[in-house]
């Protein structure tokens, strides 16, 4: 169990120093993932409106093409009009004829609309469109910065990952579930040691009697205010004392 507790720990100090490199990226991380969903989000935005834009355009030619054919229509029927031989057949020439006329009507105030539609659709991407560079230009200095910083660190920061695999391969299932679970939940800090008779995760001190049952590094115990594990200051110096 002492084994146990004590890779726990040195588990707990390596994640301590990749928490630290990743603190020296500040809200970078944060700001560029913020920066990404809501470039994507106006990009998808203006292909939408492009879309039905374009879909208004062909629309338009299409209902264009029907005017036309509905204009030649109207011709033939109007020509038609002086070789009729009753009033029957004149009723039903004046009939296509103001069924033609009807559907021209309605056609040109569809396109009249389809026009209105595209043009604000126009001004919608436009007033987009330079809100949408100054994103992209922030995000590409925002980028840079944390790339700068990545790269000032990567060698530590390999380092760093490479001995917390190590580390890892000797924690038990368990152990490391376990470890997880507080780390998630305490932001980081999962193991804690008995510093001045208190937790030093949240201070709270620690009852005498459970003092002396860490300090017999029998069984992992945690603190009954915060939940981390908590480590005797033996195993805390042994580590300390190890760490070259």
């Amino acid at each position: 169990m002492y084994t146990r507790l004590k890779i726990l720990f040195q588990l707990q100090l390596v994640d301590d120093q990749l928490d630290k490199l990743e603190e020296l990226r500040g809200d970078l991380p944060k700001m560029v993932n913020s920066l990404e969903s809501q470039i994507n989000e106006l990009k998808n935005d203006i292909k939408t409106k492009t879309a039905e834009q374009q879909e208004s355009i062909d629309k338009r030619a299409h209902n264009e093409e029907e005017i036309e054919k509905l204009k030649e229509s109207q011709k033939k029927f109007k020509a038609q009009l002086y070789q009729v031989r009753n009033n029957k057949e004149y009723d039903a020439l004046t009939k296509e004829i103001d069924h033609s006329e009807e559907q021209i009507s309605k056609l040109t105030t569809e396109n009249d609309a389809l026009a209105d539609l595209s043009k604000t659709l126009t001004n919608q991407v436009e007033e987009v469109q330079p809100k949408l560079e100054e994103l992209e230009k922030e995000l590409t200095e925002r980028q840079a910065d944390l790339e700068e910083i990545i790269k000032a660190n990567k060698k530590e920061e390999t380092q760093l990952l490479e001995k917390r695999k190590k580390i890892e391969t000797q924690v038990t299932k368990p152990d490391i579930s376990l470890y997880t679970r507080i780390r998630k939940a305490k932001r980081g800090k999962a193991v804690a040691t008995v510093k001045r008779s208190a937790c030093s995760g949240c201070h709270n001190i620690i009852p005498s009697q459970r003092q002396l049952e860490i300090r017999r590094n029998v069984r992992i115990f945690t603190c009954e205010y915060c939940g981390r594990i908590l480590i005797s200051q033996e195993i805390a110096d042994d580590v300390a004392g190890n760490k070259e």
